[in-house]
This record gives structure tokens, sequence and C-alpha cells, in this order.
């Protein structure tokens, strides 16, 4: 009987986008932008408050980040208020405050600004310092997804994906990971490999999973390295490669991935490498990250003298 070795764990984030620029550099110096801010200059206001925010040119003060920031936002600059949103969400030199969170990133949202939507939609979402509404999070991404916002396209895909706050719809949901996918939103190639490896709302086609899985494993998402690397070891849309199976498997293993230190047990206690020192050690780290069936098999290894 095939262990169950993969996890397909698809999400949205949390924490969403962060601080937004205002100019295509920031090469100016510290002095100048100051200078105009002092002037009242908005987009100045707000790019000084990302020194300050950032540490650029200048000592890292949050309080001043804030300061520069609401002066930008006061005057109805839309990625101040996103900024000032972001500040309030993450309690970045003040006390979290997710009223103040939401209420920054809806008059940014009001004047069509797509990164407050999304996160506006996040806190939705999540029911955070609000009610848990989904079909405004979804009506929210919506607007921020068709202005070619990859977090939003993504988020949108993965209501779809589940049928929250929206009819499920697999075609849709494929569609919007696509999208995100292609601007290199690895969460969006992670779950879109998963839909073609699982034949969910198209063909399956497990060449272009370990596609997909290869290019989120890359930006270094443990998932995509977990997965990827089970389809090395069982030569899934790959030649059977068990090295480089152990190779993804440590890479996801190593940020604390619970399922791929699983992996590492399995695949260093069966026949292939019989190292059953290594498989405890990984079963015992697995274990140590609540993952049951390691705790287990780290008890029998124990048992048997290893």
């Amino acid at each position: 009987m095939r262990l169950l070795k993969k996890v397909v764990v698809h999400g949205v984030l949390v924490l969403g986008l962060s601080l937004s620029f205002t100019v295509p550099s920031m090469a100016a110096d510290f002095q100048s932008i100051a200078m105009l801010a002092n002037q009242g200059h908005s987009l100045s206001q707000n790019d000084l408050g990302l020194m300050y925010s950032n540490g650029d040119q200048v000592r890292q003060d949050y309080t001043q980040a804030r300061e520069w920031f609401q002066r930008a936002a006061n005057q109805g600059l839309a990625v101040s208020q996103h900024n000032l949103g972001v500040i309030y969400r993450d309690g970045t030199g003040v006390r979290q405050d997710y009223t103040q969170a939401r209420e920054w990133f809806q008059r940014a949202a009001n004047q069509g600004y797509a990164p407050s939507q999304t996160n506006l939609g996040m806190i939705y979402a999540n029911g955070e310092g609000v009610r848990k509404d989904l079909t405004k999070a979804v009506n929210l991404y919506i607007q921020a997804a068709n202005q070619g916002n990859a977090q939003a396209q993504f988020n949108l895909g993965w209501r779809y994906y589940r049928g929250e706050g929206i009819r499920q719809d697999y075609t849709q949901a494929r569609e919007w990971f696509q999208r995100a996918a292609n601007q290199g939103l690895a969460e969006a190639q992670y779950n879109l490999g998963s839909m073609y490896e699982k034949g969910e709302g198209v063909n399956q086609n497990y060449g272009m999973a370990v596609n997909l899985y290869t290019k989120a494993a890359n930006q270094g998402y443990s998932h995509a390295q977990n997965n990827l690397g089970l389809m090395y070891e069982e030569g899934e849309g790959v030649n059977q490669n068990y090295g480089m199976a152990v190779n993804l498997y440590t890479k996801a293993a190593n940020q604390g991935h619970a399922q791929a230190q699983f992996n590492l047990g399995i695949i260093y206690g069966s026949d292939v490498y019989k190292d059953y020192t290594k498989a405890k050690q990984w079963y015992e780290t697995a274990c140590i990250n609540k993952h049951r069936e390691s705790c287990d098999r780290y008890r029998k290894l124990s048992q048997w003298g290893y």
C-alpha cells in the first residue's frame, strides 16, 4: 500500500502586501526628499516615510515613518493611506489596530488602489477587527485582480477553488491561479501545479505539475519542494531520481516542513538507503513539529534499538 506522503496545502497569505513606493527609484538623496516633503509635496512625504521605515540613508524610525505617511495620507495620497494601513495592521511602531488599518485601506481602496483592495479583502476574509465576510472579500479581490494584482488573483482563485464567498468553479480557479502564476507568485504556481497533478478542472498532467512545482520550489516555497520531491521519488512526470527527491525534501524540511521531514524518514528507512539512524532523526524532528505518524515511527525505531 502506497503511503500518502504528499501535503497539498492551499491558502491565502495572512499578512498581504507590504509598504508601497511612489517613485521608480529611491536613488534621490535624503536631504532633497526631506526638503520637498517639508514643502508639502505628498509623494516626497510618502518616500520620506519609506526611508525612515527602511532605515534608508537615515536611522530607522517607525514613529517618523508613520508621521510622514500620515501627512501624505491626509492629502489624499492613496499609496500613503495604504502604507498607514500596513503599519496599523502589522503593529509596526504602533499598537496593532485593525480598525485603523481597515479605515486606511478603505480610503485607498475607494480610490481604486489595488494593493489596498487586496489587503482590505484579506481583513474581511480573516475577520480581523470586523465580522468575517467572504462575499465582501471576494468582491474586493475581483476589483484588484482585474487591475492585475497578483496576490488578489491568487486569493480570488483560492475562493473559487474552495467555493467560499462565491460558487465553486475549478475553471475559474485555474484561470486566476494561472494569471498570478504568470506573474511569478509561488503560491499560485504551487496551487496550479496541484490542480494539474490531481486533474481538477484540467486534464491530469504530471508534466505540467512538475513544471509549476519547479518554478515555485526554485523560489524556496516549501510545499512545492515537498511535492516535487515526491514526484521525483515516484517518477511521476519525471525520471525517477531518489537523490533529487532527498535534496528537495531536505530543502523543505530545513524550513520546518513536517511532511517533508516525515518523507525523509520514509526514504531513509526504505530499501533505497536503509539508513535507520537518519530515518529516526527525521522522524524525531517531524514529531517535534506535531506530525503524529512520525512520532509512532520514531518510537518503533527506538524499540528496535536504533
